[in-house]
This record gives C-alpha cells, sequence and structure tokens, in this order.
C-alpha cells in the first residue's frame, strides 16, 4: 500500500501533533527513538550520484561527426592504409582529449542541500536535554531552539518565546519570521506557517521547542533536494543546433559517399579497395572533424572573459547559451536588492525625511522636509531594540534581527549617540515582540521616573496611542492612511511611540496611553548598479521577471524602481495554483513579479516560458532556487550570498553578486555565439569544396586532384590553425543592439546554405582549373596535386578573413587579432614545408612549385575574393 500522505502539521494544535506522533513533551525514550530511526532512517540527504571517469570519457565519442570518422579510420586500417588511419584517430583522440577536460562538471547540488542540515542539536530524550548529531533525530523528537541555533529538521513547534526565524534561504523571505505554537490554517502558504521552523533555517532571536514531524527527504529541504534529483539538464540551444547539425552532415555525407561508390565501382569499374579509400577521402573532406575542437576551445575563451567580468562558468555550453536569452527570472532578495534591510523613509508629527545610506553603515543623510523630528524618535529606535552593529572585514554587519539593525544605523545617521543614551536610560525591563500582539516594548530609567518604548505593527500600536509628540490632536485614521501610503511604496512599516512614568515598575505588559512619535518605513534596497543592468537588458531585447518570495506590493514597488516595467502587474503564488497550464501560459506573458512562490511554482514558471520556446535565465541565491536553476536554461546563482545547494545547481556563478555582471556575461555570451557561427560559416563551405572535388571527379570518371592524406592534412592544419583563430575575435559594433536569436533557428539558414553552395563551386572550379592548367603545362600530377592543394588552403585563408567581420567589408574589419596572425603564419609556414620539406613530400605525395605555380595561385585568390566581396555588396544593397 502506498504510504499516507502526513497530515498538515502547522494546522494542528501542538497536543494534536504531539499525539499524532506519539510522544510527548518531554521526548522520546532512548529505545524509542533507536526503534524509529531504523524505521525512518538517519536525518540526512542521500549522495548524488556522480559519472564515473570512464562514462565521461566515452560520452566524447557521443557524436555522429566522430562516429563517422572512427568508422573511416576503421576502412583505412582494413586497407592497410595505416598514415591515414594514424592522422584520423590522432584528430579525434585530440578533439576528444578537449572535450573531456573542458567537461568536468561534478553533480554537488544534492550535497550542498545536505551540508545545510546542523550537525549537532540539543534534544529532550527520556525527559533529559542531551546534545545529538542532527543525524540522529527521528519524528517525534522534541528539539530545543535558541537564536543562533540552525533548525536540523521540520519542526512543529510546541513552545515559542519571541522566537524568529530567518527563512530567506528557503522563502526567498527577507525579514526574519515570527513564530508562535497557534495553529495556521491549512492552506497557508510555506512562509506564513508561522507553527513550524523548516530545517536547514536560523533561529536568529528568541528561543521555542517543537516537534520533529520530518527528516531527510522528507524535510521541505529534502524535497527541493528529491525535485533536483528528478530533474535532467535542460539542452542548451548550441547542443541542439548541433545535434541537428551532425545528422543532417551524416545523412548527407553517408548519402553522397554511398552513390559515389557506386558509380565508382559499378559505373566506371573502378576497384573496390580503391573506391573504399575515395569514399573515405570524400568522408573526411566533408566532415568538420576540427569543429568539435573549435567550439570546446571557443566556449572556454568565453569562460576566461567571463570570468574577468566577475561571472564564472561551470558548463560550457552555457556561455554561447547567454546570447540567446530572451527572459530572465530574477529573484529580488539578495539579487535586484543588497539583502540588508534599511530605514528609507521617516514620518512624524508635522514632518517627513528621506534616508540615504548603504546597508547597515552608520554614514548617511537624513533629508527632513517640514518640522525637525521629536526628540524622542530616535531615543526609541536605540533604546526598544536588541541587535548590535559591528564593523567587520567586508563592512557593517547586523548581530541580530536585521529590521532592528536597519533601526541603529537609521539612529546613527540621524546623529544619535547609542552608547551615551544607553548609559543614560538603562534597560530595567523587556516586553519581547510576539506574533500575537505585534509589537516590543521595554522600559527603561528616565530620572527618577522610567520611560517606556514601544514599537512594532502600525496596526497595532496605533490603537493603544492617545496622543501623538508635538501637542496636536491625535487621528488615528490619518496616521493609518499614512502608513498606508508607506506600504505602497513597498516599505514594510513600524510605528515608534512611548510612555513617560514617573515611577519605575516591573514588566511593562502591553502599553497603553502611548504618545506615537513617528513612522518609519524599511525596506531591502535595490542594488545600486541593478537599473542601469536592467536598463541594459531590455536594450537587448532581454525580459525581466522578478519571482520573489516576498509580498507583492514589495515586489512591485522594486520592479517599478529599477524599471522592470512602468505598472509592474503581480500575480501571487496562491492565484497560481489555481491555473492550469493554458492559463499560465498567458499570465508569464503578461505578469512582470510573481510573489510568494514555492520552489515548485517558481519550476513550474521556468517549464512555462520554456514551453513557449523562450531562453531563460534563472538567477538566484536561496536553495528555494535550485530546482528552477537547475531547469532553466542557464541558472545563475550569488556566489557571495548565495547558498552552495543553488550554487552547485546552476551553470553561473556571480562572484560578485552584482546582477549588472549578468549584462556583461550575456554581451560575452553572444559574441561567443558570433564566434561560433564564424567558424561553421567557414568551416562548412570549404569542406564542402574539398569534398565538392572529389565526387565530382569520381561522378565523371576524373583524375583526383587531392589523394585522401592530402585532404586530411588540408583539414587538419586548417581547422587547428585557422578555424582556431576565430575563437579569438573580439565583439562586433551593434552586437547588443539586436534583439535575442530565436533558439529554434537552425544553424543551416538558408544564407549559410547559399554560402556553402556558392564557396564548394568557387573552391571547386579553382581545384579543377588549376590542376588541368598544371598538367596542360607538362607538369607531374605531384605537382599539380601540390598546386591544389595550395590554392585551397589559401582560398581558406582568404575566405577566413571575408567572414571575420560578417557585419562589414574585409576593408572596413577591425585590426588582425594575434591569434589570426599566428594562425595564418602557422598555416602559411606548414604549407611550406608540406610543398619543400622531402620527408613530408615522401609521406604526402608532394612536390616542390615553381614561380609559375603559385603565380597561378595568387590569381586564384584574388579572383576568388573579388567574388565574395562582390556578394557581400549585392545582399548589403538588398
Amino acid at each position: 500500500m502506498p504510504e499516507a500522505a502526513p497530515p498538515p502539521w502547522h494546522a494542528l494544535p501542538p497536543d494534536a501533533a504531539l499525539a499524532a506522533l506519539a510522544t510527548d513533551p518531554g521526548g522520546l525514550s532512548g529505545h524509542e527513538a533507536a526503534e524509529r530511526l531504523a524505521r525512518h532512517g538517519p536525518n540526512a540527504l542521500p549522495p548524488p550520484p556522480r559519472p564515473s571517469w570512464r562514462a565521461r570519457a566515452l560520452r566524447q565519442f557521443d557524436d555522429l561527426l566522430i562516429r563517422v570518422l572512427l568508422l573511416a579510420a576503421t576502412l583505412t586500417a582494413l586497407l592497410g592504409e595505416w598514415a591515414d588511419t594514424a592522422v584520423i584517430l590522432a584528430v579525434v583522440l585530440i578533439n576528444a582529449a578537449i572535450g573531456l577536460l573542458q567537461e568536468g562538471r561534478a553533480e554537488r547540488a544534492l550535497e550542498a542541500i545536505g551540508g545545510l542540515l546542523a550537525p549537532r542539536a540539543a534534544v529532550l530524550r527520556d525527559g533529559l536535554r542531551r546534545t545529538l548529531p542532527a543525524e540522529a533525530l527521528v519524528p517525534g523528537d522534541v528539539v530545543l531552539l535558541e537564536a543562533g541555533d540552525r533548525v536540523p529538521a521540520d519542526l512543529r513547534l510546541i513552545d515559542a518565546v519571541a522566537l524568529r526565524v530567518e527563512e530567506a534561504a528557503l522563502t526567498g523571505e527577507s525579514v526574519p519570521s515570527a513564530k508562535a505554537a497557534a495553529a495556521v490554517p491549512a492552506a497557508t502558504p510555506l512562509a506564513e506557517r508561522a507553527s513550524m521552523a523548516f530545517a536547514g533555517t536560523i533561529a536568529v532571536a528568541g528561543q521555542g521547542r517543537g516537534v520533529v514531524v520530518a527528516t531527510g527527504p522528507g524535510s521541505e529541504i529534502g524535497r527541493v533536494g528529491a525535485m533536483l534529483a528528478g530533474l535532467g539538464q535542460a539542452e542548451t540551444p548550441l547542443l541542439r543546433q548541433m545535434r541537428d547539425l551532425a545528422r543532417l552532415l551524416t545523412g548527407l555525407v553517408l548519402g553522397l559517399a554511398a552513390i559515389v561508390f557506386a558509380v565508382a565501382v559499378l559505373w566506371h569499374g573502378m576497384k573496390v579497395a580503391e573506391a573504399v579509400l575515395v569514399v573515405v577521402s570524400l568522408a573526411v573532406s566533408a566532415i568538420p572533424e576540427g569543429l568539435p575542437a573549435v567550439l570546446s576551445v571557443t566556449l572556454a575563451l568565453g569562460v576566461r572573459r567571463m570570468a574577468a567580468r566577475n561571472a564564472i562558468i561551470r558548463r560550457l555550453p552555457a556561455v554561447e547559451t547567454l546570447g540567446a536569452v530572451g527572459v530572465i527570472c530574477t529573484d529580488k532578495t539578495g539579487t535586484l536588492t543588497v539583502n540588508e534591510m534599511a530605514v528609507r523613509s521617516a514620518a512624524w508629527p508635522g514632518g517627513f525625511a528621506r534616508v540615504e545610506g548603504q546597508g547597515y553603515a552608520p554614514d548617511g543623510a537624513v533629508a527632513i522636509e517640514g518640522a525637525a523630528p521629536p526628540a524622542r524618535l530616535m531615543d526609541v529606535a536605540l533604546l526598544c531594540n536588541d541587535a548590535a552593529l559591528r564593523e567587520g572585514p567586508r563592512g557593517w554587519v547586523v548581530e541580530g534581527d536585521p529590521m532592528e539593525g536597519a533601526l541603529l544605523a537609521f539612529a546613527a545617521r540621524a546623529g544619535a549617540d547609542a552608547d551615551a543614551l544607553e548609559a543614560e536610560h538603562p534597560r530595567l525591563a523587556t516586553l519581547p515582540f510576539d506574533a500575537a500582539h505585534r509589537l516590543m516594548a521595554t522600559r527603561h530609567a528616565a530620572g527618577a521616573g522610567a520611560l517606556v518604548a514601544v514599537k512594532g505593527a502600525p496596526e497595532a500600536v496605533l490603537p493603544r496611542c492617545v496622543d501623538e509628540a508635538g501637542g496636536a490632536p491625535f487621528d488615528p485614521a490619518a496616521w493609518a492612511a499614512r502608513a498606508e501610503a508607506m506600504a505602497a511604496r513597498g516599505e514594510r512599516v513600524l510605528a515608534l511611540a512611548m510612555r513617560e512614568e514617573a515611577t519605575p515598575s516591573g514588566s511593562p505588559g502591553l502599553p497603553e496611553g502611548l504618545v506615537l512619535l513617528g513612522l518609519l518605513g524599511l525596506a531591502d534596497p535595490p542594488r545600486p548598479e541593478a537599473h542601469a543592468a536592467v536598463a541594459e537588458c531590455r536594450a537587448a531585447g532581454i525580459r525581466v521577471v522578478m519571482i520573489t518570495g516576498d509580498h507583492a506590493a514589495t515586489g512591485c514597488a522594486i520592479a517599478a524602481e529599477l524599471g522592470i516595467a512602468e505598472a509592474p502587474r503581480a500575480l501571487t503564488g496562491a492565484a497560481l495554483d489555481a491555473m492550469d497550464d493554458a492559463a499560465l501560459a498567458g499570465a508569464v506573458a503578461r505578469t512582470d513579479v510573481f510573489a510568494r512562490v514555492s520552489p515548485a511554482q517558481k519550476l513550474r514558471l521556468v517549464e512555462a516560458l520554456q514551453r513557449d520556446g523562450v531562453v531563460v535565465a534563472m538567477t538566484g541565491d536561496g536553495v528555494n532556487d535550485a530546482p528552477a536553476l537547475k531547469r532553466a536554461d542557464i541558472g545563475i546563482a550569488m556566489g557571495r550570498r548565495g547558498t552552495e545547494a543553488a550554487t552547485q545547481a546552476a551553470q553561473m556563478v556571480l562572484a560578485d553578486d552584482n546582477f549588472a555582471s549578468i549584462a556583461a556575461a550575456v554581451r560575452e555570451g553572444r559574441t561567443v555565439y558570433d564566434n561560433l557561427r564564424k567558424v561553421i560559416v567557414w568551416n562548412l563551405p570549404t569542406d564542402g569544396g574539398e569534398a565538392l572535388v572529389i565526387a565530382f571527379a569520381v561522378l565523371f570518371g576524373l583524375a583526383l586532384p587531392m589523394t585522401p592524406l592530402q585532404v586530411l592534412w588540408i583539414n587538419t592544419i586548417t581547422a587547428t590553425a585557422l578555424g582556431m583563430a576565430l575563437a579569438f575575435e573580439p565583439m562586433e559594433r551593434g552586437t547588443m543592439a539586436e534583439p535575442p536569436r530565436d533558439p529554434r533557428q537552425p544553424l543551416l539558414s538558408g544564407f549559410l546554405l547559399w554560402r556553402f553552395l556558392l564557396v564548394s563551386a568557387l573552391i571547386a572550379a579553382a581545384s579543377f582549373g588549376i590542376y588541368g592548367w598544371a598538367l596542360g603545362r607538362g607538369a607531374g600530377e605531384e605537382v599539380a596535386r601540390t598546386a591544389v592543394v595550395n590554392t585551397i588552403v589559401a582560398l581558406e585563408i582568404v575566405y577566413l578573413l571575408v567572414v571575420r567581420r560578417g557585419r562589414g567589408t574585409l576593408l572596413s574589419a577591425a585590426a588582425p587579432t594575434p591569434a589570426l596572425l599566428l594562425g595564418i603564419g602557422v598555416t602559411v609556414a606548414g604549407q611550406g614545408l608540406l610543398t619543400y620539406l622531402a620527408p613530408l613530400q615522401a609521406v604526402f605525395g608532394t612536390a616542390a612549385l615553381g614561380g609559375a605555380e603559385w603565380a597561378a595561385v595568387g590569381t586564384a585568390t584574388i579572383v576568388f575574393l573579388a567574388v565574395l566581396e562582390a556578394e557581400k555588396a549585392v545582399r548589403r544593397a538588398r
């Protein structure tokens, strides 16, 4: 029988949860815990599978073009043509070695999530407090939590005193969540389940006690891990296109080879062994065997350039995927924002202020409009506060609740002296913040009397006020309206109030008769550089969509401020769940902000966008982002603030957590794809020309202008020396002004097909022309074939110069790169050795050329260049 689904623990009262788990507030006995451990297993996630070295090596040969080359090597070996076999195998092995070295990506996402589990936990066993390894926890254990503890398993809280838990890594919520033991409705979203504490989150304040309801794979973090385990890596556009190209080329090569073989044997009476060598020569000439190596090197160069821009690529094909990105799904907290709460506005009787400053640093400015703030406003912000600010190597950090840290920074920017104030008004008693009353109160000595300082939600504080600072009549409705206006800007609003007492007493209790001092609006501010980055992405035709675990109003405010949309449209996770796939497809096309979404919903959003044919990039830094990061065409994790789970699930990591680095990475991605396309536009027509020479000769019964080994020489030296040079080309002007390319567009476009036919025909015509001219003037066959080989290489050099600047003429191209000069130099030197070095003449069947032959080669090159430049001029004129 299938295992019954667990009850909604957050909706059960504490006593009911304990009863359902057959435990009590004193915890389990040691014997019962051992039995449950044997039944449920340890509180740990299973390790991820790792591909073996052998599997990774064999994967390098999982390519149709490489298989055809291996078949060609086998045929030449059977015929005893060992030189041909050795060269073909050398090319194949070199390509495999490059791929193996560049691929190396370890699947450690599940291990990273497992690392979030607390190593030890305080547990009640046999009624006594014990510290045990987190792996030993079982459902029914009672765990004790204190500030600073990492929650070791999913807990149903049974006691909570001012307990606040940082859940940003799981829910995306930027502010610690207040926890309470009271049950919440069953339909409550994950981020609002106040009665639960989830594995991997951190208690930042207060204390509590909870019963374990789920461990290891059954926890919320475990479910994220299960989603990762069930996800395959999305196939990148380049891999899809290269796969389709390989299938097409393989079919064409095999079909043409079969026709040539049949004509050679059946029509011209050629010997089978000789015909096989001709077919191998045809296959070797037609197959761009250097393309995989050039592809890997081009991508690796892109990786290096992106690393210089703080974008670390963890999987090579992700480099060019950036160039095709049409939508960036970005998390808000810690990605577009700094993940540091800050007071952005303040309102008090008769006055208002905008607050400026970075993070928790005391430096900043308070721009006041109207009356000066009440003297006690800063005092209450400092006194009713349990946090502390410390300056560390990376700047100012908060110890305690980030919201309270923001109040300390605000008071410091306004010129308040915290140390002097605390010395003057030592704390006497505290009423901790609780989700039930939604405020915090502290009593402090004030001369012979006392000062009660209060902060909390406006709806909790305003009803307890009877007056406002300055003596004006207190208008609760007007202040509630001001609080709502601040909240509409995406700010979290706190009300600050006070009460002076003639004589100090004990606990402040729930204070009444307060004097309202003012309202503070807090927010996690946008990164300063994010606005320009979003603008650059939009200018490049890339849509930016915010996916956040925060409230819709907060997300829309940040989206509008950053320019994601003028009037952002939001959709909540609850509304998302009510949609079928068809409705969701329409929603994702018109929604700018998705708020209060769960990990499964983030994954569903990414998949909905992908079904529409869009290349999706997903940025994030929390555990909750990991499944969507892995499913996206390219997942982008934050390196400094990001969890290890997000980092390992992503294809790219931003080392500086800077959203602006994404725009730079997109620029590099487009340049990489541009260079890859240039390699293909150069490689296929030149290989096609060589194949056309052989096929034409066989079909019409002519002598071969080149031997199979000479064909392989041409392919090897040009692909490695010339083809590699294109990988180093810089970005062309106007690249970022173009919209993202359609990922469904095949590599073999109409333009490439036309270039293939034109260049192949020109190379074939030049080859037969040179070959016939040399034989006609009495030159030997070796001299004629050597002239043909040098002619083809010269034409390929010229064609390389033509394609390196696809948006201009040869004369308007930028200065040649060092790689281009080196590639041409190596090729020319190699041709010199092939033509004049005796050992190579003996192996490849070449001979020295005279001045007349070189003049013919030069003439063919000039004619070839003139035709191609004329063709480019005609295309530009259209």
